[in-house]
């Protein structure tokens, strides 16, 4: 059975994000269209149905880590914010809105509040999982399976060549260590007598005779 893992992240999200607009229960607010997701944004978004692309997003990131509430949603959503001369600095992303979306998504039953050991917070529904999974059925094809292994090699390959890059490093200081202790150590020099100081002889100033 084709689930959300089996097809690019970005394709599974925009044709949730279509479903959701037909739904009643999950229609943006009226501020929606003059508010920053964040401190660290500069500008609005320019999506106009960006509410919804952005409940999509909650929805899978909730199926993925739930249960999940809004302080680490919105870690997740954050970003970094430029200061000018000053250091960029990381900061979190609205809670206000996932709070909303997390709400509506509840009313149309496709998460809820739960517990597990130490963690709590929203966790996915049958009926939300049967929402994606339907949705990744839709969006699956070979080629987009093709998509997605080919985008996994071409993220892996920078790791593979940072790894590789400190192996080699690694090994260029053993081989370093290795060197100098094999070097033969230096003879120590020998000690040569002293040379006998020369005695400075003074010179008699000679007087004019009178």
């Amino acid at each position: 059975m084709v689930s959300i893992y089996d097809v690019p992240t970005n394709e599974l999200i925009e044709e949730a994000a279509k479903e959701l607009q037909k739904m009643p229960e999950l229609r943006a607010p009226e501020w929606a269209d003059y508010v920053k997701t964040g401190v660290h944004r500069q500008r609005l978004p320019l999506r106009r149905d960006w509410w919804y692309v952005r409940a999509a997003a909650v929805i899978r990131s909730v199926y993925k880590l739930g249960p999940i509430g809004v302080s680490k949603l919105r870690k997740r959503y954050g970003g970094r914010k430029n200061r000018g001369v000053a250091p960029d600095k990381t900061y979190k992303s609205s809670g206000n809105i996932l709070r909303k979306i997390l709400q509506q998504l509840e009313l149309v039953e496709f998460v809820k509040q739960a517990e597990k050991g130490v963690h709590k917070g929203r966790i996915i529904t049958p009926k939300g999982k049967s929402f994606l999974d339907k949705i990744a059925a839709k969006v699956y094809t070979p080629q987009a399976k093709a998509k997605k292994v080919q985008a996994k090699k071409e993220q892996e390959v920078p790791k593979k060549a940072v790894e590789e890059k400190k192996q080699a490093e690694k090994e260029d200081k053993n081989k370093v260590s290795i060197d100098k202790q094999d070097s033969p150590k230096p003879e120590a020099k020998k000690e040569q007598p002293e040379k006998p100081k020369k005695q400075k002889v003074k010179k008699e100033s000679k007087k004019p005779e009178k």
